[in-house]
């Protein structure tokens, strides 16, 4: 099974100011952790930026850079979206079949956007999951605080079976990449 780290929009424009994530420092850190311990197995990273026509996430602009604390290799691969969906119209299933990859290790920004929807479709395309449980972070939606919002997902998600795949949602210290 060759396992691959999924890095989903860690961009400058959501690691800052006023729209920046919750613990988003602490989340980058173990990100960092995470892609440390994909490069020393070997295991292939997906670095993915989310775009828009304007506004701070306009391809190129500032806030549509990597946030400058994620750590990235030249090797890793790079994939722009344009949907929540990392998958959607993008060249991402195909770099992860061409590296025969079977398992997503899966980390990144919006919890409840771009992450959430992004590990439904990798389960539907026939991935198994690892999540991350403490890399992945996002903003208060105005009912529900960012903490309350990823407790929801990571306890919602680890019971997300009707895809026939695996998942597991554990601390980013839990997950290896050679199972």
């Amino acid at each position: 099974m060759t396992t691959a780290l999924l890095i989903i929009d860690v961009q400058a424009a959501l690691c800052s100011g006023a729209e920046a994530a919750f613990e988003i420092d602490d989340v980058i850190a173990r990100i960092n952790g995470l892609h440390a311990a994909a490069h020393a197995a070997k295991a292939p990273v997906v670095v993915v930026q989310h775009e828009e026509d304007a506004g701070p996430l306009r391809f190129a602009s500032d806030g549509w850079q990597l946030a400058p604390a994620l750590q990235t290799a030249p090797e890793d691969v790079r994939v722009r979206k344009r949907t929540p969906n990392s998958f959607h119209e993008t060249e991402l299933h195909r770099a992860l079949q061409e590296r025969a990859v079977s398992r997503l290790v899966i980390c990144g920004l919006q919890t409840d956007y771009c992450v959430d929807t992004t590990v439904r479709q990798a389960l539907a395309l026939g991935y198994d999951v690892a999540l991350a449980s403490d890399a992945h972070s996002t903003i208060d939606n105005g009912i529900l605080s960012a903490a309350q919002i990823v407790a929801h997902h990571n306890q919602t998600l680890r019971w997300m079976t009707s895809f026939g795949r695996c998942i597991s949602v554990s601390p980013a210290r839990e997950i290896r990449f050679d199972a």
